[in-house]
């Protein structure tokens, strides 16, 4: 059949070895990928037809069972009637049912050795489509890579890219700038000079001795009052 012949050839194709050959490895791919489901289509339709024909012979070889039964029960009533011609006759009708029969075991042997033939090769092409379809998916892949890359690269060669980068460059001085003279103003500032600081401690501990003076007073008057 010339459905096994193309089958074949296309399970028997190095897909690695003619990827790396082409030019265009993922355009070659997909054309492989259609021509892989054309034959695998096919392959199964002619799977579909031959069950159908193994069916069919099946059916042919039950009836010729049934038709050699009945050959051989009319031989023996025959017999039993005593007419060895008559008998004779049926024998050789079974005879030729027999030989029928032999020859449709024949045909469905043949027909089945053809049907195992063609379901291993439709396993065998899905197992070469899987591997495409892998295949596939790392050229697309690797083709989003190279796009992504040569993307990032337009944009960072762009005048825009310069230009916010630029602008990035001069806020940043800016804000330099303003932390510089605030730690100028707190290094100047004079409430952060030691004298400073030592006056305020001065001032906080003759607030804190008449606090204490007060209190003691208070305690006196009260006691006094009591």
């Amino acid at each position: 059949m010339g459905i096994f012949n193309r089958v074949n050839d296309v399970i028997q194709s190095n897909i690695v070895a003619m990827l790396d050959k082409a030019e265009d490895p993922e355009k070659l791919l997909n054309l492989m990928l259609t021509d892989m489901q054309d034959a695998l289509n096919e392959c199964r339709t002619t799977a579909a037809a031959l069950l159908c024909e193994e069916k069919i012979i099946n059916r042919q070889i039950d009836t010729k069972k049934t038709e050699l039964a009945a050959w051989q029960t009319k031989a023996e009533h025959a017999i039993k009637k005593g007419n060895d011609d008559l008998a004779k006759s049926a024998l050789l009708e079974k005879q030729r049912v027999s030989e029928s029969i032999v020859n449709k075991q024949t045909q469905l042997e043949t027909l089945q050795e053809s049907i195992a033939k063609i379901k291993a090769d439709c396993e065998r092409l899905q197992q070469k489509m899987t591997m495409a379809k892998t295949k596939q998916a790392q050229l697309m892949q690797r083709h989003n890579v190279v796009i992504a890359r040569g993307r990032i690269s337009t944009q960072l060669q762009s005048d825009k890219v310069a230009h916010a980068l630029s602008r990035f460059d001069q806020v940043e001085q800016r804000v330099e700038s303003i932390e510089a003279q605030i730690e100028a103003y707190e290094l100047t500032d004079p409430a952060n000079t030691t004298a400073s600081q030592i006056e305020a401690l001065v001032k906080n501990e003759k607030i804190d001795a008449e606090l204490a003076q007060l209190k003691t007073s208070l305690k006196t008057d009260l006691k006094q009052t009591a």
